[in-house]
């Protein structure tokens, strides 16, 4: 009971200053969502989903200052990719920043823009992938985004766009407060791939819900950093139908903590979801990454595979699992977590799950932390190649297979030479 009130009053006050809409199908929307997370409060460390990353920072009436300091030696992530860019500064919009939305070839519209059309294609989604993904575990600043989130935007693909979308999130103040809610629809056939880079905010939180419909396909690459001292908590939430496919990878460096939830239902038969992290660490940094995964058709296929480097005491956490229902006969479900200690410092925390209700699947799930290959590394020393040279290499290699869930080859390289950067930067 104490918790709980304690929980109710930590929401109270992070909540006191938001903006309230009650207009259109979007206030009523937003006031479900508040009732809903009056029921829950906001999330305490005592919580079986919280106990490895302490939320305290991202629940405070206000945001930590955060230092405006991106790595200037190194152009912005996705700069040699063909797309059309919409840029959010401090969570606000930037109209004057950002591409004509037309030349993607599919529907973009601002969220506050949309909520005055009642009959509007995001009613059914905004809120609803959210709300779904609530159950079994409470995820309540998901909840507290969908109530009060100040902007975004609503995508919909109805074929194969002409370009990826890339959304750009510029940080420019030292105590902004950045809420966004993003919904993208794909539509029967129609194919969509959208990019996400920047740090957005000295505190962030995100949500974007994702709904495919039969034969499908959503690709999904985001760079996180890379102010150090920022905070971010995202959400995305996917509902996948019959045939289609989604795919998402993450590259994380830097950030003081970053908390990334994936909730995906594979709701028709024949769909695939994999979801990818690569993650690099260093000193004060502390990475959670944590994915449900939920098949309720049959033959379908997902799988999860996030990779983490960490140095200098940098801590990474990974809370994977695999929901089969029953029915779900046939399912292929694969969900690897490894990361790679520098030192002695740093720390791993994992805890994987599969919970199997079909009689007839293919689940496995593991989980390793270790060094560095010293055979390995004697190896490419002793045909001359540098000591740091090498370890560069190993850690790659290491990475590798889940950069290998990109299926744009170009934005592939792009993710390898951030990483390759990033190395030589932070090297021993």
């Amino acid at each position: 009971m104490a918790l709980a009130e304690a929980k109710r009053a930590t929401l109270a006050a992070r909540t006191a200053g938001l903006t309230v809409v009650s207009e259109g199908w979007l206030g009523t929307a937003r006031a479900a969502a508040r009732a809903r997370l009056a029921a829950m409060g906001l999330p305490a460390r005592r919580d079986e989903y919280w106990r490895y990353t302490d939320p305290t920072s991202l629940t405070a009436a206000d945001p930590s200052p955060a230092r405006v300091d991106g790595e200037e030696e190194e152009t912005p992530v996705f700069t040699a990719i063909d797309r059309v860019k919409l840029v959010f500064v401090d969570g606000v919009f930037d109209a004057k920043a950002s591409d004509d939305p037309r030349l993607a070839g599919v529907e973009i519209e601002r969220l506050a823009e949309a909520a005055a059309r009642p009959g509007h294609w995001a009613r059914d989604l905004f809120g609803v992938l959210e709300a779904r993904g609530q159950s079994p575990v409470d995820r309540p600043l998901a909840t507290m985004n969908t109530a009060y989130a100040t902007d975004g935007v609503l995508i919909r693909a109805t074929a194969r766009a002409r370009k990826p979308i890339s959304l750009i999130y510029i940080h420019k103040s030292e105590t902004s407060d950045a809420i966004l809610h993003h919904c993208i629809k794909v539509e029967t056939g129609a194919d969509l791939t959208v990019l996400e880079n920047g740090p957005a905010a000295a505190r962030f939180c995100k949500v974007m819900e994702v709904e495919v419909a039969d034969g499908g396909s959503f690709h999904h690459v985001r760079a996180q950093g890379p102010d150090h001292e920022r905070r971010a908590v995202t959400h995305v939430f996917a509902r996948l139908g019959a045939r289609s496919m989604f795919k998402s990878f993450t590259l994380t460096a830097n950030g003081r903590l970053t908390r990334n939830e994936v909730v995906i239902e594979l709701a028709g038969a024949d769909s695939m979801a994999h979801v990818a992290g690569a993650t690099m660490g260093d000193g004060d940094f502390h990475h959670d990454d944590t994915v449900f995964v939920t098949h309720a058709a049959e033959r379908c296929e997902s799988r999860q595979v996030f990779k983490k480097v960490l140095k200098n005491g940098a801590v990474g956490v990974f809370q994977g699992k695999i929901l089969v229902k029953a029915g779900a006969q046939k399912t292929d479900g694969y969900q690897i977590s490894q990361s790679l200690l520098l030192d002695e410092d740093s720390q791993f925390l994992a805890k994987p799950e599969l919970e199997i209700y079909a009689d007839d699947v293919k689940c496995s799930h593991g989980s390793t932390s270790g060094a560095i290959d010293e055979t390995a590394l004697f190896y490419l020393q002793s045909r001359g190649v540098p000591k740091r040279a090498a370890q560069a290499l190993l850690v790659l290699a290491f990475l590798s297979e889940a950069i290998q869930e990109i299926d744009d080859e170009a934005i592939a390289e792009d993710i390898r030479g951030r990483l390759e950067g990033w190395l030589n930067r932070h090297a021993r």
